[in-house]
């Protein structure tokens, strides 16, 4: 593991289960104060109970948040949700539902924080987005868009923030072993025209996340990147993602659409 986290403050949203609660876990244990923005207690984490979609509720976490301790060096912004379905027959508020958490909740959270790392001189946000932002999933497409639109708002506040020595990086886990398999939102009203492929395609992902990474694996990626000196623009969290990730950056597009179309299509 690259740095130290000794005696750094570190907010982490959605750290009750899975990804942010092993996050916080090691962070603890490596010897940081670990404030918890949830929306139920932590069990063992200090917690602030917050909806990130809530701007004035995240404004007053993170003001408590300096009032106990006094800064933030870091922060993981981690908190998300997922919906499955044909794009056409998702509700509009189902879509915007995810945006407000996946998308809206992250920028809701750098705006709170900004302010008081430009302050003092420094710190480090971490976003985490997702493989599916690199290789865009049917029937999962909004959340492919929520966390395409995390990657790239990163890339651009990496060079926004720089000159205020604030440093923005983000991994993008593969697939993962969490209650975020169970807690998927399904579209129970896809239209009949797509036949058993949303139902194939949603077998499929749940197959690969039940068998997939443990969440301490991204969390040590987050760890590592969180306290580099110098963090890449983005972590793809897995090595066989790594692996498929590049070679997708080296075929043609529509070859890559042709390859996700049959696994998932």
């Amino acid at each position: 593991m690259s740095g130290k986290a000794e005696g750094k403050v570190v907010v982490i949203t959605g750290a009750s289960a899975g990804i942010g609660a092993a996050t916080a876990a090691l962070f603890k244990e490596r010897g940081a104060t670990v404030v918890a923005l949830n929306r139920r207690e932590t069990p063992g984490v200090e917690c602030i109970r917050t909806d990130v979609t809530d701007a004035e509720a995240v404004r007053e976490a993170f003001a408590e948040t300096v009032r106990r301790h006094g800064r933030i060096d870091i922060l993981v912004c981690n908190a998300g949700m997922g919906i499955s379905g044909a794009a056409e027959s998702t509700p509009d508020d189902a879509v915007r539902k995810i945006f407000e958490l996946n998308f809206f909740g992250v920028l809701n959270c750098v705006k709170a924080a900004t302010p008081y790392m430009r302050e003092a001189g420094g710190g480090t946000i971490v976003t985490v987005s997702s493989v599916a932002a690199e290789l865009s999933i049917p029937f999962q497409s909004f959340y492919s868009a929520t966390k395409s639109a995390v990657s790239s708002l990163s890339d651009a506040l990496r060079i926004e923030l720089a000159p205020f020595g604030i440093k923005v990086t983000s991994v993008l886990p593969g697939d993962v072993r969490t209650d975020f398999t169970a807690s998927r939102e399904k579209n129970v009203a896809d239209d009949p025209a797509y036949g058993d492929r949303v139902a194939r395609s949603v077998a499929v992902m749940e197959h690969d996340e039940k068998n997939g990474m443990s969440p301490s694996v991204i969390a040590r990626d987050i760890f590592r990147v969180a306290t580099m000196k110098n963090p890449p623009v983005r972590r793809i969290g897995g090595a066989k993602y790594r692996l498929l990730v590049a070679i997708a950056a080296m075929l043609p597009r529509r070859a890559v659409s042709s390859l996700l179309g049959k696994l998932y299509g």
